[in-house]
C-alpha cells in the first residue's frame, strides 16, 4: 500500500515540476520582437523612415546651395537685379547660369514628390532626374562658354553634377537597401511572435492536467479488515 501511495506522489511531483517547462516554452515570444514590431509600426505611422527623411534634406540641401551659389554669382557679375534681368529675361544658352538652377529645381521637384509624397521605393525617380543632369550639364559644357566667365563657369556645373551623383549613390546603396532589410526583419519577428502565439495556445491547451478523483482515505484498509473478520476461525 505504501508502495502505491508513494507511486502516486512520485507521478504527482513529476507532474509539477513539468509546469515550469511548460512556461519556459510559453516564454518562446520575448519582450524583444514585441518592442521590434512596435518600433516598425511606429516608423510606419510616422510614413518616412529616419535614412528617407535625411535623404530628402540632403536634397532640400542641393536646392538651396547651387541657389546660393547664383546668387553669388549674380553679385559678382555686377548687382543682383541687372544681371538677374540679364540671365533671365534675356536668357543666353551659351552665358547664362539660370538653367542650371533650374535644373536644382527639377530634382527638388522630382525627388520630393517621388520620395516624400508618394514614398516610393523604386530608383527609376532618381535614376531619371541624374540622367536628365548628367545629359544636359555635358551638352552645356560642350556647346556653352562657360570657362571664359571666370571661376564659376567651373564651380555651378561640376558643383550640380556631384550633387546629383552623390543623391543617386546614397539613395540606392543607403536608403532602399536599409529599408528592405528592416521591413524584412519586421517580417521575421512577425512571423516569430505568430508561432509562439500558436505554441502558447497548443501549451495550455496540452498543459490542462486534471488529477484523478481521490479515493476515501482507509478504504483499502477497511477492505483488508473486512476480508480478515470473515475469514472462519479455525
Amino acid at each position: 500500500m505504501n508502495r502505491v501511495l508513494g507511486a502516486a506522489e512520485n507521478a504527482h511531483s513529476s507532474s509539477v515540476e513539468s509546469c515550469p517547462s511548460l512556461r519556459d516554452v510559453h516564454s518562446i515570444n520575448p519582450t524583444e520582437l514585441v518592442a521590434r514590431i512596435e518600433s516598425y509600426e511606429g516608423r510606419e505611422k510616422k510614413g518616412i523612415s529616419d535614412v528617407r527623411r535625411t535623404f530628402c534634406l540632403f536634397v532640400t540641401f542641393d536646392l538651396l546651395f547651387i541657389t546660393l551659389l547664383w546668387i553669388i554669382e549674380l553679385n559678382v557679375k555686377g548687382g543682383i537685379e541687372t544681371t538677374l534681368e540679364k540671365e533671365v529675361l534675356q536668357y543666353d544658352y551659351s552665358s547664362s547660369y539660370f538653367d542650371i538652377f533650374l535644373l536644382a529645381v527639377f530634382r527638388f521637384t522630382v525627388l520630393i514628390l517621388a520620395y516624400a509624397m508618394c514614398r516610393l521605393r523604386h530608383w527609376w525617380a532618381i535614376a531619371f532626374t541624374t540622367a536628365v543632369t548628367s545629359a544636359f550639364l555635358l551638352a552645356k559644357v560642350i556647346i556653352s562658354q562657360l570657362f571664359s566667365q571666370g571661376a564659376f563657369g567651373y564651380v555651378l556645373p561640376i558643383i550640380s553634377f556631384i550633387l546629383a551623383w552623390i543623391e543617386t549613390w546614397f539613395l540606392d546603396f543607403k536608403v532602399l537597401p536599409q529599408e528592405a532589410e528592416e521591413e524584412s526583419r519586421f517580417l521575421i519577428a512577425q512571423d516569430a511572435s505568430e508561432r509562439a502565439a500558436l505554441l502558447q495556445a497548443g501549451v495550455l491547451s496540452d498543459g490542462q492536467f486534471y488529477s484523478p478523483p481521490e479515493s476515501v482515505a482507509g478504504s483499502d484498509e477497511d477492505s483488508e479488515e473486512k476480508q480478515d473478520s470473515e475469514k472462519p476461525v479455525v
